[in-house]
């Protein structure tokens, strides 16, 4: 296994756990707390808030954004300017007009599951769970669960097919199981 390493412009909190091996690139900022696995590489202009777990093995590109509530299994893939988000009624002030703080909302949750893939520029909404190898296609908006293997894409995301865990459709996926015919792997789905 390869040496940590953070980039000297990182700012990582000296509370925030990094696993062995893990990258850590230019401007990056890991807030208190969070706990990153090993091997995992976190691009540039990445933010990582406090609290957030994040697996071994994940791939987290440039400019993605995860905040408090937020969890990641290992083998996630994150790509570029990626949302997950933490609020759903978001309001900078209460009824009364007084500036909300930390004490006046609930965080949301994220789970996204082993091996999960979310493409470019996609926004998970909190209170959502992305299935085992799902894929999320670029730009989507997710607002509800993705089913393992699941492939959604658009605004807001829809289920369009399922993928194998190399990526590729899978065919046959109406009959509650699909076969990959590039790795040639089968594929038990929750239809």
């Amino acid at each position: 296994m390869t040496e940590t390493v953070i980039h000297p412009t990182a700012e990582v909190h000296p509370t925030a756990e990094i696993g062995p091996g893990t990258r850590i690139w230019r401007n990056v900022q890991v807030r208190q707390g969070a706990r990153i696995g090993a091997s995992c590489i976190v691009g540039k202009d990445a933010f990582i808030d406090h609290g957030v777990v994040i697996g071994a093995n994940c791939k987290i590109q440039n400019g993605a954004q995860i905040y408090h509530g937020a969890a990641l299994e290992d083998g996630v893939f994150i790509g570029p300017a990626v949302v997950l988000t933490n609020d759903r009624l978001p309001r900078a002030i209460n009824p009364d007009g007084s500036l909300k703080t930390e004490a006046d909302w609930e965080v949301g949750r994220i789970l996204v599951r082993f091996g999960a893939s979310l493409g470019a520029g996609a926004v998970v909404v909190t209170g959502v769970t992305i299935g085992r190898f799902a894929m999320v296609g670029a730009g989507a908006l997710v607002t509800h669960d993705v089913p393992d293997h699941g492939l959604v894409v658009g605004s807001p995301a829809r289920l369009v097919g399922y993928v194998c865990a190399c990526g590729r459709r899978v065919t046959d996926a109406a009959e509650g199981s699909g076969w990959c015919a590039v790795c040639q792997g089968g594929v038990a789905l929750a239809t």
